[in-house]
């Protein structure tokens, strides 16, 4: 009966033990060639903030991976590396911490038989002190004698998230992995900086606000990108808190996104509702940001929290931009669910929820590089849209102001540029002369061919008129078979003898009517001078109508001068 009552309480305890066994696993090295990136170490969190070695290694340490991340309220975490060098010789080793640059300090022990055998501190606001940092990466050397067990200790006191890894090198390995380059950060960086520079002469080129927005969006995840992966660290060896500041561009950056949203589409404008959602997410963040530049640790506290309500509030909004038919929602819905998917994986991450990966710990950048490539295909699209919307201004600008049958300008612009060039030749001092010419007996043309046929006539008339025009004529339709010609820098004779030419070339024209059929026609014209310190451009027309009138009466194929005209 005892041993019945005994054994399960034997049993118990033996698990007990073989589960803090396994909580507690040793790395045994059998090789002097030593290149550990993945193991098992125990962990504990020291919620006081302000315990020392004797009292934290009596704390009972929870198992997690050599590459962990243990949230924001994992501020001081210790962990043991049980080592035993079965090796028949001493191994010079090289612990690696290739993340301490975003710590605030980080304390190493070494325990011994039970005893400490040494101990050193690298305090990230003096790391010259401590000689343990090497472009980004806390590098602690450790000696194992042959035959011998060690326990290593870290302490890492980090700014805002525990975001832990720790390797073990021979010095061989040890130096081939200082010595290497994050290519894939250093590629998201350089595309970062072309897209800076791209959109910055953009915004001289077009002066769009938009493009100043976004050049500082990717300048805060530039920032951010470079300082949370150690580029900071890696290429300008420095640390500590005035380092950790630059954190608040992870304010700045939602920042940029959300006035770029505003300035894109333009919705205090157009959308007044979705316009205020973003304002309401706007403000807070600007009151973080300011908070940020006194004491930035306490600013990102709440920036997870908000991070998820600006989601939210962005993708609602995109949503509904697309609902009401914006022809660029869809692509920033597209950017932005790209951006927020990998930036839940890293918030999830960060918080120690979901166990580190490629994915989890690069999901900021990864999301940053995404939106920005989807934000550039935006700006570059709403340029076409606008270069669309100018042309076909402008072409309703042409269709105003052109004759559709023989695209001379019509009547309307005559007008209105003919005033314009009297005021130079006024303001100048030059002289000015207009004259009207008609089709003799055109309504023969259209009784005897048809409309068609006439149509023809007047479209090449018009092509002779421009032919004998100076480019800096006005020539117009009026209207049927009636053309107006105004020649700015032309005396009474020189328009006489242009009219002339015209009406020349004109009557020695054999047009083409039909199928073997060819007929010639000739044009009267009506000339008059302008007088252009006291005449105005519908008087001198009058003048020209008037001679072209005298022109028809005396027989018509000739051309007429106004007498009011030769006698100013």
């Amino acid at each position: 009966m005892g041993l019945s009552r005994t054994l399960p309480i034997f049993m118990f305890v033996l698990l007990l033990f073989s589960g803090a066994t396994l909580a507690e696993p040793r790395i045994a090295l059998q090789s002097p060639v030593v290149n550990l990136t993945s193991f098992q170490v125990g962990y504990y969190i020291d919620d006081s903030q302000a315990l020392g070695f004797d009292d934290a290694r009596q704390q009972s340490f929870k198992e997690t991976s050599s590459t962990t991340t243990l949230g924001t309220n994992a501020r001081v975490t210790w962990f043991r590396i049980p080592l035993d060098n079965q090796t028949g010789q001493e191994l010079a080793l090289n612990v690696h911490l290739p993340h301490a640059y975003h710590v605030r300090s980080v304390e190493f022990y070494q325990e011994r038989d039970g005893q400490l055998v040494h101990s050193d501190t690298l305090d990230l606001e003096d790391v010259d002190a401590s000689g343990l940092m090497f472009r980004g990466s806390a590098v602690y050397p450790i000696t194992l004698p042959a035959q011998s067990s060690t326990t290593l200790y870290v302490r890492s006191d980090a700014y805002s998230h525990q975001w832990f890894a720790l390797e073990i090198f021979d010095q061989e390995h040890s130096r081939r992995a200082l010595v290497g380059v994050a290519n894939d950060i250093a590629l998201l960086v350089g595309m970062m900086v072309a897209l800076v520079f791209y959109n910055l002469l953009l915004y001289l080129a077009t002066s769009k606000i938009e493009n100043i927005y976004y050049s500082f969006y990717l300048v805060s995840g530039l920032v951010w990108i470079a300082l949370s992966y150690g580029l900071v660290a890696s290429l300008f060896d420095v640390y500590g808190h005035e380092v950790f500041m630059l954190n608040i561009s992870l304010i700045t950056m939602p920042i940029f996104l959300l006035l770029f949203m505003m300035a894109i589409f333009e919705t205090r404008q157009h959308y007044p509702t979705e316009h205020r959602f973003l304002l309401a997410v706007l403000i807070p963040l600007c009151a973080m940001f300011v908070w940020g530049l006194f004491d930035i640790s306490a600013a990102l506290k709440p920036a997870s929290s908000m991070a998820l309500i600006m989601m939210t509030v962005t993708l609602s909004v995109s949503v509904a931009l697309l609902r009401k038919g914006h022809p660029l929602a869809k692509y920033f819905l597209v950017g932005h669910t790209l951006f927020v998917i990998f930036n839940a994986l890293a918030v999830l991450f960060y918080k120690g929820l979901i166990e580190p990966s490629y994915l989890a710990s690069h999901g900021t950048g990864l999301g940053i590089m995404l939106e920005a490539l989807m934000l550039a295909f935006i700006i570059s699209h709403r340029i076409k849209i606008l270069e669309d919307i100018r042309a076909s201004q402008e072409e309703l600008k042409e269709q105003a102001s052109t004759d559709p049958l023989t695209r001379l300008h019509n009547r309307r612009y005559f007008s209105t540029e003919a005033e314009f060039l009297l005021a130079l030749c006024r303001e100048q001092k030059r002289p000015m002369a207009v004259m009207i010419a008609d089709i003799d007996h055109f309504k023969r043309v259209n009784d005897t061919w048809g409309h068609p046929v006439g149509d023809r006539v007047i479209v090449r008339i018009a092509q002779t008129l421009k032919s004998c025009c100076r480019s800096r004529d006005l020539l117009a339709r009026f209207g049927g078979e009636e053309f107006v010609i105004l020649l700015p820098d032309a005396d009474l004779q020189q328009a006489a003898l242009c009219a002339e030419r015209i009406r020349a070339t004109v009557a020695t024209t054999a047009f083409q009517m039909s199928d073997g059929d060819a007929a010639h026609l000739s044009l009267s014209i009506g000339v008059a001078l302008v007088d252009v310190e006291h005449d105005s451009i519908q008087s001198a027309l009058d003048r020209a109508d008037q001679a072209l009138y005298t022109a028809k009466q005396d027989g018509r194929n000739r051309v007429a001068i106004s007498e009011a005209a030769a006698a100013a």
